[in-house]
């Protein structure tokens, strides 16, 4: 019996080859768009799971607090006492790890000599957390003594080529200490949450030249380090999380926190699981930009949009050609089919159909695989949909696909009273019809919704591109700092303005583009008396150079100058400071304030501008010079000239190489780091962009066959119209009106839908961002009416030049 249907599915399937072919071809795009999206939801929910002990390992975080439940900062990274704190406190943590990111490192090995960024301190049971090969020395004594370095097969090849590097020297310039290579290991995975490629052991730390082992037992104020911590298997970590603002009461006392409040009002700590670090954190100071489990459920939900108008089609196709099988149900019927095995019947067609599109989707989903690698720079495997756990259900899916897109056209038809076909008699009830109309209202509602949220991604991203932040970030290079040249930077600074294409220099402890990490205790004088206040005031070391580099507005008062010693002492704000204050711009100058250990005047009001993307609010900010013969800059930045970047940049590095030969010289422009804050966004946007279309292609589709099909059911009414004189514009708008009725209601249901959820689900992420504006839906409207028309016009147009004798002739 199974034969007998699968024979007559092939059957039917060759006798109607464009109906099939719209079908076959709409599941295929449709199955191909939900294997690469499962493909990426894979990779994203594989993050970090590579450990074997990744369920039992959490990472430490910290927050801050302006005032008691009040929360401004919430760190991945914590002070170094913590990891041992907490491991003596609560013995059923059987180990931990640090983790201590060293920057941009120079490395030198002979005549090599190189910047590298992924460089970190780790502590010697760093291997016993990652379950990360190590291809030559000892996994767990590599990091135990201190200078000692493991480096990736990568960086091993970089400097050593094919000589073997263990035991081998290698020098640290930042450091200026010669490091013995201990070992080699493979690069971290891509579905890793970091990927240092240099290893340094912690306990190079304990050196006070370096850091300092009384630092590392003592400092709660430098949350740099990455804290680990590895339980029992399965083991409640909510009974530790609840004893935790004890501990920071019993062992944490911070400096100048006012004496009626307790250290955990002040900060907290918190755990956070491994595998959630990828899609469920987005704190201030990450180790590497995460994914975000949003994005995986606004995926999740496209392909099931696009699935779901496939099978639309499937549905409003099979149950539009009903007449042409309608005899063929009522023979059947005749000689004694059941109606269950009618539905059996058409179900078996539906499925096979369903398996047909899959086999082709595999082949093209392999194909594609490594395209959106590149475009959207991910990591997809085809390797992961052959998991046996993936596959099974796969090869479920046309089965579950079939019988769902089957279902209706197979109850519809096997409905029929073989009195009535036998003799002509077929007409879909208004019912059938009614759904049919339902369905197609879906599909464009769905298309409609992605095209106004394609629309609006790439408006957030022009207004991102072309938004006033309140300085000028064209043209300006950074670089790293190197204190080494803080005894001859004014000298480095003078050789460089005598190049015609530099226009100014200036150091800083952070630039924009960055996020603003750091603050200390804030106290205004009044009278002599300190009065804390309770806004949060982040801050940024800068030398008298920053602000004219940045071309940076001044409100009220005046930049740092040499010519005033005392300004060592004094301090800058921004406005939305002066704004928090309660102050004016102008009476902001000339109060007191204490910030940290240095009591000074603020001498000016900086015009606000933004420090961060523009996810971020702009936050109250203050500038302040080091302390005398101390360096806190971390990067130099150089204005220049923008008629020839090439000289320019030439000239730095000549300039570099005279003061620094020892350092290697690397630099970046900063508006292609202010471009890296979105990069999310834009490859967001691209694939909304092709999502998008293939939704409207896949809709498009079904309505060209659904109208294919319609217009031949009436093709006399429309020879009788032209013999009663209809122009073919006439017959066009009336063969077209009930379609474009449909999409008309889709616009009415989709477009409200579509603003709300980029409201909701996109723009939300943003500080400064656009509005959703009428035209936008308009637009979107009327892009899906004039899609859908052009989409119908075809056959209409077809339809109306026919010869109206040929018309009235056809059976």
């Amino acid at each position: 019996m199974i034969k007998n249907y699968l024979r007559s599915a092939l059957r039917n399937i060759k006798r109607h080859p464009f109906i099939s072919f719209i079908n076959i071809f709409g599941l295929t795009v449709g199955l191909s768009c939900c294997l690469l999206i499962l493909a990426y939801i894979i990779n994203e929910r594989s993050y970090d799971k590579f450990n074997s002990k990744a369920n039992d390992i959490y990472r430490v975080t910290r927050i801050f607090y302006t005032a008691p439940g009040v929360e401004n900062l919430h760190l991945s990274a914590v002070a170094p006492p913590f990891g041992p704190l907490l491991q003596n406190a609560f013995p059923d943590i059987q180990k931990i790890t640090r983790v201590l990111p060293n920057g941009t490192t120079a490395l030198k090995y002979k005549d090599k000599l190189f910047n590298e960024k992924g460089a970190a301190f780790a502590d010697e049971n760093f291997f016993t957390f990652f379950d990360v090969p190590v291809v030559k020395g000892d996994r767990k004594n590599g990091l135990l003594d201190p200078y000692s370095i493991m480096l990736s097969e990568a960086m091993a090849k970089k400097y050593f080529g094919d000589e073997d590097p263990i035991n081998k020297g290698i020098r640290l310039d930042n450091i200026g200490h010669d490091f013995k290579v201990t070992g080699i290991y493979k690069s971290f995975p891509a579905n890793s949450h970091m990927h240092p490629e240099i290893l340094m052991s912690f306990n190079t730390l304990k050196d006070t030249a370096i850091y300092g082992e009384k630092q590392l037992q003592t400092n709660f104020g430098n949350n740099s380090f990455y804290t680990f911590l590895l339980f029992p298997k399965d083991y409640n970590v909510e009974h530790v999380k609840a004893q935790l603002p004890d501990f920071l009461d019993k062992y944490v006392h911070l400096n100048g926190m006012p004496g009626n409040l307790k250290t955990h009002q002040v900060t907290s700590l918190t755990f956070q699981k491994l595998t959630d670090i990828h899609l469920r954190s987005h704190l201030d100071d990450e180790y590497e930009e995460n994914g975000d489990i949003s994005r995986v459920y606004i995926f999740s939900a496209i392909a099931l949009f696009i699935l779901l108008i496939a099978c639309i089609n499937y549905m409003n196709l099979s149950t539009a050609r009903s007449a042409l099988r309608a005899k063929e149900i009522g023979i059947r019927k005749v000689i004694g089919a059941q109606r269950k095995e009618i539905i059996f019947q058409f179900l078996s067609e539906s499925v096979l159909i369903t398996y047909m599109a899959l086999v082709l989707a595999a082949g093209i989903t392999a194909a594609c695989i490594p395209l959106v690698n590149n475009m959207a720079s991910q990591h997809l495997s085809i390797q992961s949909l052959l998991q046996w756990y993936v596959f099974a259900p796969i090869l479920l899916l046309p089965f579950i696909i079939g019988i769902i897109s089957g279902i209706y056209p197979a109850i519809f038809m096997s409905s029929f009273l073989p009195v009535r076909v036998l003799k002509g008699i077929v007409k879909a009830g208004q019912g059938g019809l009614s759904f049919r109309k339902v369905l197609v209202v879906l599909q464009f509602s769905i298309s409609i919704i992605l095209i106004v949220a394609t629309t609006v991604v790439f408006q957030q991203l022009q207004y991102i591109q072309t938004k006033a932040l309140g300085f000028n970030k064209d043209h300006i290079v950074t670089m790293d700092y190197v204190n080494r040249l803080t005894p001859q930077f004014e000298g480095f600074k003078d050789d460089l303005k005598k190049n015609a294409f530099i226009k100014d220099v200036g150091r800083s402890s952070r630039i924009p583009s960055g996020r603003l990490l750091d603050d200390q205790n804030a106290q205004l004088i009044n009278g002599g008396a300190s009065q804390a206040i309770k806004i949060d005031l982040k801050y940024i070391t800068t030398d008298y150079g920053f602000i004219p580099t940045y071309g940076m507005q001044l409100a009220s008062g005046r930049n740092f100058a040499k010519e005033f010693s005392t300004d060592t002492n004094n301090f800058i704000i921004n406005e939305e400071a002066v704004r928090q204050f309660g102050w004016t711009n102008q009476n902001a100058l000339g109060r007191d304030l204490q910030y940290g250990d240095v009591k000074g005047k603020i001498i000016g009001v900086v015009k606000d501008f933004h420090f961060e993307s523009l996810h971020q609010k702009i936050i109250p900010l203050l500038f302040a010079l080091p302390p005398a013969k101390s360096s806190y800059y971390g990067k130099i930045s150089i204005k220049i000239d923008g008629r020839d970047p090439r000289a320019a940049i030439q000239a730095i590095q000549d300039t570099w190489r005279k003061y620094l030969p020892e350092s290697p010289f690397d630099y970046s422009f900063l508006d292609d780091k202010f471009g890296q804050l979105y990069n999310s966004e834009q490859q967001q946007g691209s694939l909304f962009t092709i999502f998008s279309c293939i939704a409207i292609f896949i809709a498009c589709l079904g309505l060209f066959g659904l109208s294919a099909f319609t217009i031949t059911q009436r093709i006399k009414e429309i020879g009788v119209r032209k013999v009663l004189g209809a122009s073919v514009p006439q017959i066009v708008r009336e063969l077209s009106k009930d379609f474009m009725i449909l999409v008309i209601i889709s616009a009415l249901i989709g477009l409200p839908l579509a603003a709300w959820a980029m409201n909701k689900w996109f723009l939300a992420g943003f500080a400064f961002r656009i509005n959703v504006s009428i035209w936008v839906l308009l637009m979107a409207g009327v892009s899906a009416l004039i899609i859908a028309f052009i989409t119908i016009s075809f056959q209409s147009i077809k339809a109306a030049l026919m010869n109206p004798v040929k018309s009235l002739r056809s059976e």
